[in-house]
């Protein structure tokens, strides 16, 4: 038998435990350094800044900025603007059918059909002696049905449609790819010249209708919810 001395001992443990280290230093990168992520991306330009008093005022900005830099790009920016205008021409179009219906320039005094529905037996008179939202209740499903249908077809017009012609040359719809979709469908039967400042008007009306429908259609609903005196 081998005995080995105590000096031994503690030399042999000490060489076993820089064998180990060295076997696992082998799988360690010889240089390692911290990986790092950098968001900073330019700054993307808002069009449709609210011009109050003085200079235009940029109101979300922050949000703006978080939207197209840290959580998307441009294109995300350009989904955005697109949204706020389809829906501030939507309100414009609320707008106006509900001011028309209130003040009684409803379908029944123009109209040559006295029925909107013959099955269902709904005259337009009926539907003009009712608040515009108990009229819009009253609507039978076909009704809906062709108002979604109408706005369908507007959509995917935009999701298929590049510069007026659908683009069968495209692998993706246009409307599907980053910034495809802008809000302008390219429809300009008067030849209307678009510029800036006409842009910009039509983004405030907008807005300005969103409010606007926002508060008749509560103070319909809720008598006395708004505290501003209406025009009916």
């Amino acid at each position: 038998d081998i005995i080995l001395t105590e000096k031994e001992v503690k030399m042999k443990s000490a060489l076993s435990v820089l064998a180990l280290a060295g076997a696992a230093s082998a799988f360690v990168p010889a240089n390692v350094e911290k990986a790092q992520t950098s968001l900073s991306a330019e700054k993307v330009p808002c069009f449709g800044a609210t011009p109050l008093i003085g200079e235009p005022v940029f109101i979300g900005e922050n949000y703006w900025d978080k939207i197209t830099q840290e959580w998307g790009s441009a294109e995300t920016g350009t989904f955005i603007r697109a949204a706020e205008l389809k829906h501030g021409r939507s309100a414009m179009l609320a707008t106006v059918g509900f001011a028309f219906h209130k003040l009684g320039l409803t379908l029944d005094k123009i109209s040559p059909h006295e029925y909107l529905s013959v099955t269902q037996n709904i005259k337009f008179a009926d539907l003009a002696a009712m608040s515009p939202l108990e009229a819009m209740k009253s609507l039978p499903a076909e009704s809906w049905g062709q108002m979604f249908a109408a706005i369908a077809l507007v959509e995917i017009y935009e999701l298929t449609h590049k510069e007026g012609k659908v683009a069968y040359d495209e692998t993706v719809a246009p409307g599907l790819q980053p910034g495809g979709l802008t809000g302008d469908l390219g429809w300009n039967p008067l030849g209307v010249k678009v510029t800036d400042r006409r842009r910009l008007v039509e983004l405030q009306n907008g807005r300005a209708a969103m409010f606007a429908i926002s508060a008749w259609v509560a103070a319909d609903a809720i008598p006395g919810s708004v505290p501003i005196p209406l025009p009916w």
